[in-house]
């Protein structure tokens, strides 16, 4: 069978979403594979990417959002997410060993501790994490309006792992 979420050509897409993907293109005019695959459904893709711009308003600094996202990435199994947001990481400032603590947890500085910790909770009990493990986020400097924003990144990122892995982006 031929594959059925094969990259889509914007060329091929409709005008209101030849223009979502105009506007993620990256500077060469290509697409990331896994925004063309997504693409087969435009509203799929116009979710995620717009759930994604307004992660940009967290309380989470940078830092700690890819934190929460490499931490979805890996619990899903998303080779992609893990790769793309291991650079994007990276371009933060993380080095090696960061990134290593971000992804396999050992030897995590506490407040990055509790933030995988708490993001593991959260998608291990699908949100009904226990009163310790909601107060050892707020005891690690975290407020309650960030407990909420991480429930936004699980959600806008299991969109993009499911997405991608069903399309074998």
């Amino acid at each position: 069978m031929t594959d059925p979420f094969r990259p889509l050509d914007p060329a091929e897409a409709d005008p209101p979403l030849s223009e979502t993907l105009r506007a993620v293109a990256l500077p060469g005019g290509g697409l990331p594979e896994a925004v063309a695959r997504m693409a087969h459904s435009p509203v799929t893709l116009q979710t995620f990417l717009a759930a994604n711009a307004r992660l940009q308003e967290s309380v989470l600094p940078p830092y700690d959002r890819e934190v929460v996202i490499l931490t979805v990435a890996v619990r899903n199994g998303c080779e992609v997410c893990i790769t793309m947001h291991s650079n994007a990481f990276r371009r933060l400032g993380a080095d090696d060993h960061q990134l290593r603590q971000a992804i396999g947890g050992a030897g995590v500085d506490s407040r990055i501790g509790a933030l995988r910790s708490f993001t593991l909770a959260m998608i291990d009990r699908t949100g009904a994490v226990t009163d310790d493990e909601r107060d050892a986020f707020l005891r690690a400097g975290y407020s309650p309006r960030a407990a909420l924003e991480v429930a936004l990144i699980i959600g806008t990122y299991t969109i993009s792992t499911f997405a991608n892995r069903l399309t074998r982006a």
